[in-house]
């Protein structure tokens, strides 16, 4: 069957969904995702006068305290705890009339849905990740919804085992090129397993991103030999909701050459719902996937929160990372009880207990002050003529 993606946008078409019964919430974030602490550096790095002061605190805090600032190893975790997260994106999707399925793929675990069907409102919610899958010289990301919730833990430690192994064969200098040919192969075969697998939606999350930096001609190089090694076994492409219509066209090309549909994924990771969703007839998860897969259709919906700047939306997700919600859960109040950093030992801990012990890493710390500066309207309209991507092109079109 021939593919079908339409796209509509809410701010043009907002009786799109009038000939729908249900929307779905693909790709978002909770409080069980480990996000890397690198975006302070970028942020940081962007203004030269507040690089050279954290280098010179860099340097301070090794003599003094013995500790190295890592930017590799920190992380933070989105605000939003797994309910919380799960009534955010069912709560849009309610208010456009429409009954609401939602798969939150967190990086890598499936706790959040795991514990969500405790929840009663949330019972059906399909065991999901986001999983972190190195290929060659590059990492993709893969949403991998609805896994069968009793294959869902075996599932988690095949990916690991698989990533960690991946690792590693890229650090054996002497055999590098075999040994990552051998893991490329593993991950085709993987992949195609869950293919095989009925009802399980393997997704391939924002694809032409250079998310690690190998380099653009690198990126595109490994993109293109990923989906021809996998073929039909990659279900969809993903239309990224925290992404820039520039980027997202090039997706809507690629799905083009390649004969992939096209599918939503917001990428939620703060307080701002999904910019986008599916609409469907579907009554449940599998029905919704057998959609995509047998039918080959997908009606991807972007909500008004898109059209806002692309800039000011990735600054204010950024600003959620270190922002203080004082009506959260004790213990999840502050930013610095969300965000860890390794201690003297290397172990991993919340940067409160860091402050609490005076061997905070300063230079975090300042750097942390210079990202939060976003608040300030002159910082907000420098970072955005830095961040500015040229797209004046309308986003909708429909693939045939």
């Amino acid at each position: 069957m021939q593919p079908k993606t339409q796209i509509t946008s809410r701010w043009k078409d907002s009786a799109a969904v009038e000939r729908y019964r249900t929307g779905v919430s693909l790709h978002s974030h909770t409080s069980c995702s480990e996000e890397s602490l690198k975006f302070v550096h970028m942020f940081v790095e962007m203004l030269p006068s507040a690089g050279i002061v954290l280098r010179r605190y860099e340097r301070a805090a090794k003599e003094k305290y013995g500790l190295t600032l890592d930017f590799e190893r920190a992380f933070w975790r989105p605000p939003m705890l797994p309910k919380m997260a799960f009534e955010l994106e069912a709560g849009q999707i309610r208010g456009m009339g429409l009954d609401p399925l939602v798969s939150i793929t967190d990086h890598d675990t499936i706790e959040a849905p795991m514990l969500l069907r405790t929840v009663p409102s949330a019972r059906h919610i399909p065991v999901s990740v986001e999983w972190s899958a190195p290929f060659g010289d590059t990492e993709f990301h893969l949403g991998i919804h609805n896994l069968p919730s009793a294959d869902g833990p075996e599932w988690m430690r095949r990916f690991a085992e698989f990533t960690a192994e991946a690792l590693a064969a890229r650090e054996c200098e002497e055999e590098f090129g075999a040994r990552v040919g051998a893991m490329d192969a593993k991950l085709i075969a993987m992949v195609r397993e869950l293919d095989a697998t009925p009802g399980v939606l393997v997704v391939f999350n924002h694809p032409v991103w250079d998310l690690h930096k190998v380099g653009e001609a690198v990126h595109r190089r490994e993109v293109v030999r990923f989906i021809a090694a996998m073929g039909a076994a990659i279900h969809a492409l993903e239309l990224n909701g925290l992404r820039h219509a520039k980027e997202n066209r090039e997706v809507m090309r690629l799905a083009r050459d390649t004969g992939h549909i096209l599918i939503s994924g917001g990428d939620r990771h703060g307080l701002e719902p999904n910019a986008n969703v599916n609409l469907t007839n579907a009554r449940s998860f599998r029905e919704f996937v057998d959609e995509v897969r047998i039918e080959r259709q997908s009606h991807v919906l972007f909500m008004d929160q898109y059209a806002k700047p692309w800039e000011g939306r990735i600054l204010q997700s950024t600003l959620n990372a270190v922002t203080d919600f004082p009506d959260f859960i004790e213990g999840w109040q502050r930013w610095d009880e969300r965000a860890f950093h390794p201690d003297q030992q290397g172990n991993l801990r919340p940067l409160s207990e860091l402050w609490a012990r005076e061997r905070a890493p300063w230079p975090l710390r300042m750097a942390i002050e210079v990202v939060r500066l976003g608040r300030s309207e002159f910082f907000r309209n420098g970072l955005s003529a830095a961040l500015r991507v040229s797209d004046s092109m309308p986003l909708e079109m429909e693939l045939q």
